[in-house]
């Protein structure tokens, strides 16, 4: 089964399918030792890296696992970063969420801005029931991210990975569709 990657708009962000020309922007945000600074896997450091992320993102969709869009900015293009529904299991009517921002971007509310536009599209288009997310304790500014988006802190998962070789407790967050409030996105800032 698979799964065609959406196109989606908000006030400030389009949300895409990535193509082949996201190469270099891709490489620059996954190699960033800050950006990577939570992730259970250290920054990239060979270009091809982003060339199989890239085939990764149809692999999923064509498989029918998830959906990864590329996030530009509307007012100029800038590729701020990327937003993805994972693990995707149309039986049980569940997936995770993911993200990932250029630093340049951060505080701006677009991963806010990003993910309220996916799960708008996860609970409307896909029929999910939940979605899950994951965020390493000390990543705050994520964890606020979904807050902001309706999430739930529902658990510690307690030194469930290694980063960046610091054992680390990992948060898990969980939205259900009745708890869903499509209309309470919070006004974007610049």
């Amino acid at each position: 089964m698979t799964l065609a990657t959406p196109e989606l708009h908000t006030a400030r962000l389009r949300l895409r399918p990535f193509t082949d020309a996201d190469a270099n922007v891709l490489f620059t945000l996954h190699s960033s030792t800050r950006v990577m600074r939570y992730w259970d896997s250290a920054p990239w450091n060979e270009r091809a890296r982003a060339g199989r992320f890239i085939a990764m993102c149809g692999k999923m969709a064509a498989e029918g696992t998830g959906a990864r869009v590329a996030i530009d900015r509307v007012s100029d293009g800038a590729f701020v970063g990327w937003c993805a529904l994972t693990q995707w299991d149309p039986d049980h009517r569940s997936a995770s969420l993911g993200y990932c921002l250029d630093d340049t971007m951060w505080g701006h509310g677009y991963a806010t801005e990003a993910a309220h536009a996916l799960l708008r599209w996860a609970f409307g288009t896909l029929d999910l029931n939940r979605v899950q997310a994951e965020t390493d304790t000390r990543n705050v500014a994520s964890a606020r991210v979904l807050e902001k988006t309706g999430f739930l802190r529902e658990g510690t998962l307690r030194e469930e990975c290694v980063v960046n070789g610091e054992v680390s407790d990992t948060w898990v967050f969980g939205l259900l569709r009745r708890e869903w409030r499509p209309s309470a996105m919070p006004v974007p800032r610049d």
